[in-house]
């Protein structure tokens, strides 16, 4: 188990591997995690750490409740809009007050990417669902159809769960195992290997990844 930092998808980019070849990567900007709140065993039965990102201006600090507004105060940190706990074995090295920022993934060769899909809203059955559709000619009448989903004996309907046609994206989303390509610690932000889930500036969340298997080596 290891830490979850939170960061934004800032867009894609491409760089040259040491072969000369293009390596499309995705541009990650994590500003330092600062740590809120240690857990432990002892106190709250099960040990964890509590990470809280994207300072909040001057003029946002009023959208934050007043009771994280004075949970901030107590800890005499400045208010962040995001929170996030990540379940750790040892919480010895962890301190509140302390950041944590991208080189934390220095030793780091994979890590996992969490992220929301973009919404693509109400989408046919050929889109959501890749079906093949029907016969375009003229006389078919049957198109883009999802075609019949039922029967005409017991049950006599269609049953839940079946491929039709709805709200597409928005989804919370997982990409496994994406190779870290480059980390830059000055402008902490680190690029990793493929495509991400989300929009620009959506929030993702990222940890060392728990497989040791690179993402794109079944395309090799």
């Amino acid at each position: 188990m290891s830490l979850t930092l939170m960061g934004k998808k800032k867009g894609m980019t491409q760089v040259f591997d040491k072969d000369g070849n293009i390596v499309v990567c995705t541009v990650i900007q994590a500003e330092p995690n600062v740590v809120t709140q240690v857990l432990t065993k002892e106190k709250a039965g099960y040990s964890a750490v509590q990470l809280a990102s994207f300072k909040a201006t001057e003029s946002k600090k009023k959208n934050i409740a007043k009771a994280q507004r004075d949970f901030f105060a107590k800890k005499n940190i400045d208010p962040r809009k995001e929170m996030k706990e990540s379940r750790v074995e040892d919480t010895s090295s962890y301190a509140e007050g302390q950041e944590v920022g991208v080189e934390y993934f220095a030793e780091c060769t994979f890590v996992d990417v969490v992220g929301t899909s973009k919404g693509k809203g109400y989408q046919g059955v050929m889109k959501r669902h890749n079906f093949a559709g029907g016969p375009a000619a003229h006389g078919s009448g049957f198109h883009r159809h999802g075609g019949s989903c039922g029967m005409r004996s017991t049950p006599g309907r269609c049953l839940p769960g079946q491929k039709k046609a709805g709200r597409m994206g928005g989804e919370r989303v997982t990409v496994q195992n994406l190779k870290i390509v480059k980390i830059d610690v000055e402008k902490q932000a680190i690029l990793v290997e493929g495509a991400i889930p989300g929009a620009r500036e959506s929030m993702i969340y990222m940890a060392k990844a728990k497989k040791k298997t690179s993402h794109n080596a079944n395309k090799k």
